[in-house]
């Protein structure tokens, strides 16, 4: 029996590439045996996961990319296909937080500039990585990273939350549209992981009530996220699509939601996480 894990010959896209659970998961399909092509704006991280990635014994390729624009997404997919004659996954990890704060505080700005990467870079991502897939008659698996906030809230999330809410209503017309050809299309949705992305709007002081409210007792990690990736784009999920899988350590179905105030704005631009 061959194993289902397996990336060999295989090659992935990996957005948000240069730090969290976008690195620990392209480290983890160059361990697979994967092709790896790490996708994100700061050229440096892209390099040091490159040498991550090429000493676990896959092959990496860093491209400079900018989700939030058309022609960047476009370029990074077709500079994959013509460089290495095919695509069979996607890890599309890029995102930002954007601002955190109560809604009558909030600009349109910070709501166009979170939807701008979070959903219009998703779709991008997704347009042209199924127009890639559907072209090689191979088929692919794509993963987006979501969020447990798609179907919860925090005060002050009310423009991440309504973004990670339209990636899970996304996947499911995406995953219609090209199950029959191989096609498939499913979302992590990372709990509280502890990952750059939460230690720029946390401290451990704020995070005790999630970890005490989560029944695993701890914080999740990149590596676990991950794992989940590897296997939604591996064979052996290979009947599974238009899903969002939970990654939280039970705290979606523990009835707990600490309630933690925005004491302050908390805007970012970064895209890793």
């Amino acid at each position: 029996m061959t194993d289902s894990r397996s990336f060999q010959g295989k090659v992935v896209i990996v957005t948000g590439a240069g730090s969290g659970m976008g690195r620990a998961a392209a480290v983890a399909f160059g361990r697979e045996g994967a092709t790896v092509v790490l996708a994100g704006r700061r050229r440096a991280e892209l390099d040091a996961v490159a040498a991550e990635v090429e000493s676990s014994g896959g092959r990496a390729l860093a491209v400079s990319t900018d989700v939030a624009r058309e022609e960047d997404v476009k370029r990074l997919v077709q500079t994959t296909v013509e460089r290495f004659d095919r695509l069979d996954a996607a890890f599309n990890n890029a995102g930002v937080e954007g601002a955190f704060n109560p809604i009558h505080t909030l600009k349109a700005e910070d709501f166009d500039h979170t939807f701008s990467i979070n959903v219009r870079g998703v779709w991008l991502s997704m347009k042209y990585e199924v127009e890639a897939m559907l072209r090689s008659g191979r088929g692919g698996a794509i993963v987006n990273n979501s969020s447990w906030l798609a179907h919860g809230a925090l005060p002050g999330t009310s423009i991440y939350s309504a973004s990670k809410a339209a990636l899970d209503g996304m996947i499911r017309a995406v995953a219609l549209e090209g199950a029959d050809r191989g096609v498939r299309v499913n979302n992590v949705n990372p709990g509280i992981i502890d990952t750059p992305m939460l230690r720029r709007l946390s401290t451990a002081e704020t995070q005790r009530p999630f970890v005490a409210n989560t029944p695993a007792r701890r914080l999740g990690t990149s590596e676990e996220v991950a794992d989940v990736v590897l296997w939604l784009c591996s064979d052996g999920a290979r009947f599974v699509t238009g899903q969002n899988i939970l990654v939280d350590g039970g705290y979606a179905i523990s009835g707990h939601r600490p309630w933690v105030p925005v004491a302050e704005s908390r805007v970012s631009t970064e895209t890793g996480r």
